[in-house]
């Protein structure tokens, strides 16, 4: 079924020379670190598909979904693995349960911690590695609409001033995210320019803007470029620079499923760190 594409309620041009697909990294260079390098340097991103056991991201679907199923957030009656949007949650409750026992939850940080991801991440930055504490789980329902529901564009340097500009963001679709669920897109080439304008920035002693634009066509026009999608499948992940500028999409997914999805963060233990990233993430805490 087709679908049109929009973010924040904001339509896509889906013309060749603004739309594109992420392109997934070759088997034959996932051991070899210096060319996944030479690959993050000229995308701006490493696009891992099936990098996690599926069966991990299943279990931790199925805690999310289950322990918040009692706010009406998944259809009752319902596996609450399959994320079918319920139409009478409790928004409140589900606040509340959300911030205080899942996200600083055991589950969610083994999740995040476990070898797959903490040892990749000591392999490819070829130290010592620290995981910022503010872990964002970020769910998407497919009624959300307008500006301010979709994850705006931006690039994640602007919120982490206060540490170094080799963080690595990972984000992780938590099940499967075909484009009508509302994945991320990645602006291409798009941190070339803007590790120009945060040279230029420091320079003159100035800080660009925290946030860009909901406007996605606006922006892939400004910089004559190029919004890359994919259908995201259970496992796959996307580590990208600090300064590649991406969005998410509207979920408008015809079976109404809720889109799932975590974005975490690793650097160096040796580089300076944001120490405003230590702790649990909220939606209300200022970043």
């Amino acid at each position: 079924m087709e679908v049109m594409l929009t973010s924040n309620g904001y339509v896509l041009d889906e013309s060749p020379q603004r739309l594109g697909h992420l392109e997934p990294t070759p088997d034959r260079e996932l051991t070899d670190r210096d060319r996944l390098w030479h690959r993050m340097r000229r995308q701006g991103y490493l696009y891992l598909p099936r990098f996690l056991d599926v069966d991990e991201v299943t279990a931790f679907r199925r805690y999310y979904f289950g322990s918040l199923a009692s706010t009406g957030l998944v259809r009752r009656g319902t596996d609450p693995v399959d994320g079918i949007v319920g139409h009478d949650c409790d928004l409140p409750e589900l606040r509340r349960m959300l911030f205080h026992d899942v996200v600083p939850g055991s589950q969610f940080l083994s999740f995040c911690t476990q070898p797959a991801i903490r040892d990749w991440f000591g392999w490819f930055l070829d130290d010592e590695v620290h995981l910022h504490r503010r872990k964002i789980l970020r769910h998407v329902r497919p009624e959300e609409r307008g500006i301010g529901t979709a994850t705006q564009a931006h690039y994640d340097l602007v919120y982490l001033r206060g540490g170094t500009d080799r963080v690595l963001s990972m984000w992780i679709p938590l099940g499967d995210v075909p484009v009508a669920r509302g994945g991320l897109c990645y602006l291409e080439g798009s941190h070339v320019p803007m590790m120009a304008e945060e040279a230029a920035a420091e320079a003159a002693d100035v800080r660009p803007a925290r946030g860009m634009t909901p406007d996605l066509p606006g922006l892939a026009e400004q910089y004559d470029s190029r919004w890359l999608v994919a259908d995201y499948r259970s496992g796959d992940v996307v580590v990208h620079s600090a300064h590649m500028i991406h969005a998410a999409l509207d979920n408008v997914d015809p079976e109404e499923r809720i889109r799932l999805s975590s974005d975490i963060r690793y650097q160096r233990v040796r580089d300076p760190i944001d120490w405003r990233w230590d702790h649990d993430w909220h939606d209300r805490d200022g970043l």
